[in-house]
């Protein structure tokens, strides 16, 4: 089978024996296509993984061989997370799933841009669910990215008709623009890339470029999806006092807020990572129902283009890459 692993700072196609249920319960299942996330090419770019490492967890998903007590079968189509919470560790219990150890030990195998994965029993029966009809499979893939946001705009707490900035409207700041919206919030977006700005307003959301925003915004909860240094200093500028600001993503120079900004102003400063198995649910149904919208926010490519992907992801020219690998 061919696999698109990590070989040094780059991505390399190779190809490795196919692999096989054996006795384990679970299910081989092949994969049509998978979503480029930014943590893949964080992880490539800082060299996090180990070389043969597959990148790759956004996955819609053929069932070609199941062990199951489910009710999957072979030839379901799916879409499935990467990791699950053991639901009875302190970090569980604390509402924090994803620091959970078993959480960040459970993965598909070996990874998603591979022609084919081994999704364990566990994963079968937590975070996986049929593709609706309604969506393709590039929209699908946005089912775990979307969970994501989801988890962040609950973690905020924010009361319902509060005011909620997204700073970077990215295919993650679109999603979070969206869900905040889906949650009964005021939303406002805001990008330095005129074309996302637009995006969003298409979408229904007001938004606006960085340059021309109004001095007197203040919002309840500013939501961090961009991932430049200079987002640190625009969200101490929009939020109010006593305000809440979700970190949702990582900076370059990771200088961190300053303190007395934190201590004076009452500030609430927090980070969001990744989904539990009902931040999940709460995706799927969204995507379902089309209350979040996805569709034409993805740049389709092959397996072999992969690199291709990564690089025009890293330069904006694309906001989102799916990569199709079996379709």
């Amino acid at each position: 089978m061919k696999v698109a692993e990590i070989k040094n700072d780059s991505i390399v196609i190779k190809e490795r024996e196919t692999i096989t249920l054996q006795d384990r319960k679970g299910a081989i299942v092949k994969v049509l296509g998978c979503g480029l996330c930014g943590s893949d090419i964080v992880k490539l770019k800082h060299n996090l993984s180990k070389n043969g490492t597959v990148l790759g967890h956004e996955i819609v998903a053929k069932i070609i061989e199941i062990n199951s007590d489910t009710n999957f079968k072979n030839e379901d189509i799916i879409i499935t997370s990467h990791h699950i919470p053991c639901g009875k560790c302190e970090y569980c219990k604390n509402g924090n799933v994803s620091m959970c150890r078993h959480f960040k030990e459970t993965n598909i195998q070996p990874g998603g841009f591979s022609e084919y994965v081994f999704v364990s029993e566990e994963h079968l029966q937590n975070v996986a669910y049929l593709k609706p009809e309604n969506l393709t499979n590039d929209e699908a893939a946005f089912y775990e990215p979307l969970g994501c946001c989801i988890r962040a705009v609950k973690r905020a707490g924010l009361r319902e008709n509060s005011t909620a900035l997204v700073i970077g409207l990215g295919s993650i700041g679109i999603l979070m623009a969206q869900a905040l919206k889906a949650f009964g919030m005021n939303v406002i977006g805001c990008d330095l890339i005129s074309s996302r700005v637009e995006l969003l307003k298409s979408l229904g959301i007001e938004a606006f470029n960085v340059t021309e925003m109004c001095d007197s915004i203040k919002a309840d909860g500013v939501f961090m999806t961009s991932g430049s240094d200079k987002a640190l200093p625009t969200a101490l500028k929009y939020v109010r006092d006593g305000g809440k600001i979700l970190v949702f993503s990582s900076t370059p120079l990771n200088t961190g807020y300053g303190n007395n900004e934190i201590y004076y102003r009452e500030l609430t400063v927090l980070g969001s990572y990744s989904p539990s198995p009902a931040d999940l649910k709460d995706s799927y149904n969204l995507l379902k129902s089309k209350e979040v919208k996805v569709n034409g926010l993805s740049t389709i490519y092959p397996l072999d283009k992969l690199q291709k992907a990564i690089n025009d992801t890293v330069e904006n020219k694309t906001l989102k890459a799916y990569i199709k690998i079996s379709e």
